[in-house]
């Protein structure tokens, strides 16, 4: 980034007006840029369902309107689905909740499917004649450009259900910017090709993490051995190699305080943490160690065990953990432990008679016969493993990094401080 535009950039966080721009509604934008009613570029629709179609459709951030079926494995609209929006591939839909990364709710245009229904409490609109790149308001509307917009009006109370409320006619009297023609093509361009990197790379970290997964499978059971390695593998039931640890501390003390999902441990976010709904001061929270074996009992249905990559911390006392009390390599039985097929099997001790609050307790969970080979050909497969994990790893930082380059150029490309070359 050069010295002019940081200096750019300064001048408008101290409200100032840098040469060759002026201050519009929608905020300090280059002088030629014009801004105009959202209506002008965007008519609303509010067609409904009268051809019967099944395909109803939810936002996700990484894929857009994405069909429930394929997001959630299943349908969970009402029954009747006449009362829907019918939308069209191009046309866009606005979800009013609020959702992490959208905190003004999220607008996303109809790409994967030629038609689908959204839910009537969505707003849905197609482009006028007048917008002539609409994959520049795509981006537009990703660079959360609308969000001052939308906050401008939306009633803050509502906020506290999830649901913004907001009007058909002041979400349609809210401001766009409008830059020159060949200048919305060209930032649209850049900003595509950014996504098309991300789009690849991400194609590739599903690829090894597939691959990743057919090792687990194939020298986790012993299906494929390893050359040098043909010694028996030996039943052991869980109990001989693990053991719940129950050390308690409480918050503020001498550990971080963490939260346990799919992908692993992680700090508690202020987003998620709920300690304010705590009465007591005196509670308690189970104490982790790096290498521990840590899952949820009532969420292990959805994939929530792992291994304590993370170091010594606080969590949940809901939570179970491990530690190793035998010779035994944790890289090797924790992917073991984490494989689908053993999650699917301990589940048989499952008990509860509402199914979201169905769980395996440690007593049950350390039941569980395992196959294991020989402490050398464990940690040799583990190894095996941990680089496939670090390339994994390492794939998603530049992915993350990526994301983090768009999220900048978008900010710098949108809102006119850095201009391109038309």
């Amino acid at each position: 980034m050069n010295e002019q535009i940081k200096k750019r950039i300064e001048q408008i966080r101290y409200g100032e007006v840098p040469e060759g721009y002026k201050k519009s509604k929608v905020g300090v934008v280059p002088h030629k840029w014009e801004e105009t009613h959202f209506r002008e570029m965007f008519s609303r629709l509010n067609r409904k369902n009268t051809e019967g179609n099944t395909n109803v459709l939810t936002i996700s951030a990484q894929y857009g309107l994405i069909s429930q079926g394929d997001f959630f494995n299943k349908a969970i609209a009402s029954e009747d689905k006449s009362n829907y929006f019918l939308l069209y591939r191009g046309e866009y839909a606005y979800n009013k909740s609020y959702s992490n990364g959208y905190p003004f709710g999220a607008l996303k245009p109809l790409e994967m499917y030629e038609s689908g229904i959204v839910s009537p409490l969505y707003i849905c609109f197609s482009k006028t004649a007048r917008n002539q790149c609409p994959q520049y308001y795509t981006h537009y509307f990703e660079g959360g450009l609308m969000n001052r917009e939308i906050k401008a009006f939306a009633q803050e109370g509502a906020r506290n259900h999830g649901l913004l409320n907001i009007s058909v006619d002041d979400f349609f009297n809210s401001y766009l910017l409008v830059p020159a023609l060949p200048e919305q093509q060209k930032i649209a361009a850049i900003l595509t090709t950014q996504d098309k990197v991300i789009e690849l790379q991400e194609k590739l970290l599903t690829e090894k993490q597939r691959q990743k997964k057919y090792l687990c499978q194939q020298l986790l059971t012993g299906k494929k051995r390893l050359p040098g390695f043909g010694g028996e593998w030996k039943k052991v039931k869980l109990k001989k190699l693990l053991k719940e640890r129950k050390k308690y501390a409480q918050k503020g003390a001498e550990f971080p305080h963490v939260t346990l999902s799919t992908t692993g441990i992680y700090p508690k976010s202020d987003r998620y943490d709920r300690d304010h709904l705590v009465k007591s001061e005196d509670k308690e929270y189970k104490i982790t160690h790096f290498g521990d074996i840590c899952y949820n009992p009532a969420n292990l249905k959805f994939g929530v065990i792992c291994v304590n990559t993370y170091g010594d911390a606080i969590f949940s006392p809901i939570y179970v953990t491990f530690e190793a009390t035998a010779t035994v390599n944790i890289d090797f039985l924790s992917n073991y432990l984490m494989r689908w097929d053993f999650i699917n099997a301990v589940r048989k001790y499952e008990e509860g008679t509402v199914y979201e609050r169905m769980a395996v307790k440690p007593e049950d969970f350390l039941k569980y016969e395992v196959l294991l080979p020989a402490l050398n050909e464990q940690t040799a497969i583990a190894e095996i493993l941990s680089t496939a994990d670090q390339e994994i790893s390492l794939l998603q930082k530049s992915i993350d990094t990526e994301k983090q380059k768009k999220k900048a150029l978008m900010q710098l490309l949108l809102t006119g401080i850095v201009r391109v070359n038309t």
